[in-house]
């Protein structure tokens, strides 16, 4: 029996990669010798990095860049020198993991760091560079991203703004003069795990500025801030970005990166599957299992557990999902290619009982419905 073991990160408890172990060892509970295929996916968020690093053998190179107060972080990105392709990870560099919540700082907060991750990336020759946009500290539509790449940023009076929140209302031109001319021959693919747009109330600063420390007052100047980078980049490119699907993403690094460096946004989720080449082990198994820290209603919409199924359903392969939380309306998933869903609690425990006990969890949950798959074929 050849069976797909193709898990999420359950946050706080679980690693994809962790998640794959212990689900493979409650197959081989039941079937010592079956067929697994394990590959840990993502959604384009936190996660990619440790997802895809070993299916891909890639290196891992560690650099120091600036944080996103500009204090200095040690940041890792992968490398696969075969393909000349860079994989890296937003939070890594400007995550709000690297940040306390008393220093959450969403104007002040930039991009930079990732920026510098990209000259490293250039440094070793990429030509290709996959961009996880998720769990980022920043609102400053990738200008701090775009000013570590040799752009600058005018104000009125043509003098060089920094590249944060706090200056987006302050830009009048962008001068690209000094951009690293070797950016015209790399292609960036950029792995969004959020479809909302830049502007208005469902954008970046309105929906993400709060969580990353905003006030009203900051969410305002935010917002005032990414209108005014919108026109600016009309002006300057002719491209419009308000209302680019994804846009919004990680504080408006969506819309920035197309403008900046003719970026192309793909669903996370769809993008890491295609790297990881998935489907190929999905379209003869006999079966797929993925899992998720919770799954809702949301979860159709771009998360990697939907888009897993998805592959599953159009190869007509059944595909059962476990979850540390189940909501309501994660039953109405059977139509995304979902057939069941299971909790990997053995009954009301507590939230910490749960996340310290995970693995054992999930592996028990999965040798269970291995057993039921057993006896039903």
């Amino acid at each position: 029996m050849k069976i797909v073991v193709a898990p999420n990160a359950l946050k706080g408890s679980l690693s994809a990669a962790r998640a794959a172990e212990a689900m493979s060892a409650g197959i081989r509970a039941v079937l010592p010798h079956a067929d697994i295929r394990a590959i840990p996916v993502a959604d384009g968020g936190d996660g990619l990095i440790a997802a895809l690093r070993d299916p891909l053998s890639a290196e891992v190179h560690t650099q120091t860049v600036s944080g996103p107060l500009g204090v200095p972080t040690s940041a890792s990105f992968l490398y696969i020198p075969q393909r000349k392709l860079a994989i890296i990870e937003m939070a890594a560099a400007a995550g709000l993991t690297l940040l306390k919540d008393d220093q959450l700082d969403s104007v002040a907060a930039s991009s930079k760091g990732v920026g510098e991750l990209i000259i490293a990336a250039l440094d070793l020759g990429c030509q290709q560079i996959v961009l996880g946009l998720g769990g980022s500290a920043t609102t400053d539509g990738a200008t701090g991203l775009a000013v570590a790449l040799g752009m600058r940023f005018l104000d009125k009076n043509g003098s060089s703004v920094a590249g944060n929140g706090a200056n987006l209302e302050h830009i009048r031109t962008i001068d690209r003069r000094e951009l690293d001319v070797r950016l015209a021959s790399v292609k960036f693919d950029v792995a969004c795990d959020v479809d909302n747009p830049l502007l208005g109330e469902h954008g970046a600063a309105r929906v993400y500025a709060p969580q990353k420390g905003a006030g009203a007052e900051q969410i305002r100047q935010l917002e005032r801030g990414l209108m005014n980078l919108a026109s600016v980049i009309e002006q300057d490119t002719g491209r419009d970005v308000r209302a680019l699907a994804g846009g919004g993403a990680a504080g408006g690094m969506g819309a920035g990166l197309v403008a900046f460096v003719d970026a192309e946004l793909k669903p996370g989720a769809q993008l890491v599957l295609e790297i990881l080449d998935i489907e190929q082990a999905i379209a003869d198994a006999d079966l797929v299992l993925t899992s998720e820290g919770r799954l809702d209603q949301q979860t159709r919409f771009g998360k990697a557990p939907a888009a897993v199924a998805g592959l599953a359903k159009q190869h007509k392969v059944p595909c059962i999902a476990i979850a540390g939380m189940l909501d309501d309306d994660a039953y109405q998933l059977h139509e995304v290619g979902i057939d069941a869903v299971f909790s990997l609690c053995p009954g009301p425990v507590s939230l910490q009982d749960a996340i310290e006990n995970a693995a054992n969890y999930l592996s028990r949950s999965t040798e269970q419905i291995l057993r039921c798959v057993q006896r039903f074929r």
